[in-house]
């Protein structure tokens, strides 16, 4: 699958998976990889700067869980502001699924 396709929706899918519960890196990787039968086979050098931007934007936010033990995991969840951006985003795929899909079937309204 092209690259470019995958690239603009990653951080809605993101917000999507921290919607339902907070994850940790390694688990939202898995998480994607696995519902989406592997066509969202993210790399850490890939997730962890995306993480860094939602999280300076204020869509999410990091807290470290296990910290007695010897490595504690950085959690991430959805922030208000992250929910609202995801409502946002997923409004604006939807309507541009619609309109892809209205193009490939030579201008035809679904309605």
């Amino acid at each position: 699958m092209d690259k470019a396709l995958l690239s603009g929706s990653t951080a809605m899918l993101l917000l999507k998976l921290l919607e339902e519960q907070d994850m940790y890196g390694y688990q939202m990787i898995e998480t994607l990889a696995r519902r989406s039968d592997h066509t969202f086979d993210l790399k850490a050098g890939t997730l962890y700067p995306l993480l860094h931007t939602l999280e300076e934007r204020g869509d999410i936010e990091a807290y470290l869980e296990g910290e007695g033990s010897t490595r504690p995991r950085r959690y991430y969840r959805l922030t208000a502001a992250g929910r609202g951006k995801l409502r946002e985003k997923e409004q604006e795929w939807r309507q541009y699924v619609g309109a892809v899909e209205q193009v490939l079937r030579g201008g035809e309204c679904l309605a």
